[in-house]
């Protein structure tokens, strides 16, 4: 709920707020070929947006994990050339992960890594093993100048994400809030953004509905706006954030239509539940009319973008009328 001190940040932030295009958007055309890393530059300067979130292995044979040196400083030389921040993305914790990632950023000017463990095993076990790959990271890494993000992905709850990063004594590390991942961990949106809220500084945007299964939820990701996330409300809390400055620095456009990911903690699991081993997330190919499908992600991801900049249109007047300047 708006207050008078929270409606005037708003005001002062909402216009400048940093979108990111996400290279998930467009997870199907990159897989495809259709797309690639340099497009990606492209695509977000023409949205008009503040940078472009990629993984080391977006785009197959052209991915970021398969360029040389000179490639890589290429793609950030032209990202820089556009305005653009780059922010690299990889889908583990342990130091191979880490290191190819910080490899790639180093060399394409990169200001961020984002992280997520994907650990099988007993909780406890599971979070030791993330614990000390933090520690690896702060000693290997501290001086790099780069920002880490753990992302909340489905497995783990928001109290243990934060005993994580608060265990770390690393300021260099930070949550990334994704507005639908905490479903599969048991938990609602809003009550995981209140308990992670001092700790988020980037964000994954997408909407999804709520499958509901035996002994816990699922999600299934759809176009943003014809979900069951209180989108409105997460965005209004994460411009919020932040005292004096923002404390978000990156909102990543993650339009992931058709993905489903499954519960993977349950009502009355007890304190030290099994946590079962995942591979990385991928949306389906579809077996018939392949051209069509990758035609609509690209309107799904434009889609995205116009709900957004409507959602904000509408939380700024909300926040001036709220001030008397409507």
């Amino acid at each position: 709920m708006l207050t008078t001190a929270n409606a005037a940040k708003v005001v002062q932030r909402i216009d400048t707020i940093p979108l990111f295009l996400h290279a998930y958007a467009y997870h199907l055309n990159m897989r495809c070929g259709r797309i690639l890393p340099a497009d990606l530059l492209d695509i977000a300067h023409r949205q008009q947006l503040a940078g472009v979130k990629i993984h080391v292995l977006d785009g197959e044979a052209a991915a970021l994990c398969h360029a040389c040196p000179e490639e890589l400083q290429g793609f950030g030389a032209r990202a820089a050339a556009l305005g653009l921040e780059l922010h690299i993305e990889t889908s583990a914790s342990d130091a191979v992960a880490i290191d190819e990632a910080v490899r790639i950023a180093r060399h394409t000017g990169a200001r961020s890594v984002r992280f997520y463990p994907r650990y099988e095993g007993h909780l406890h076990d599971v979070l030791d093993r993330v614990a000390a790959d933090i520690q690896s990271m702060k000693a290997r890494y501290s001086d790099s100048g780069l920002r880490f993000t753990i992302e909340q992905h489905e497995d783990l709850t928001s109290h243990e994400l934060v005993a994580l990063v608060a265990g770390s004594d690393w300021p260099q590390l930070s949550i990334l809030f994704d507005f639908a991942n905490m479903i599969n961990a048991n938990e609602a949106p809003l009550a995981a953004l209140d308990a992670m809220a001092v700790h988020v500084t980037e964000v994954h945007i997408k909407d999804a509905r709520i499958v509901t299964e035996a002994t816990g939820n699922g999600h299934l990701a759809c176009r943003s706006g014809q979900g069951e996330l209180p989108f409105r409300a997460l965005l209004t809390r994460l411009l919020c954030l932040g005292d004096k400055l923002p404390q978000v620095r990156a909102y990543g456009l993650e339009e992931e239509v058709d993905y489903y990911a499954p519960p993977f903690r349950h009502d009355n699991e007890g304190p030290n539940p099994w946590i079962p081993w995942r591979e990385m997330s991928e949306t389906p190919l579809p077996e018939h009319d392949l051209p069509a499908r990758l035609q609509q992600e690209i309107d799904d991801a434009a889609a995205q973008l116009a709900f957004v900049r409507q959602t904000l249109a509408l939380i700024r007047a909300e926040a001036m009328g709220f001030l008397g300047e409507g």
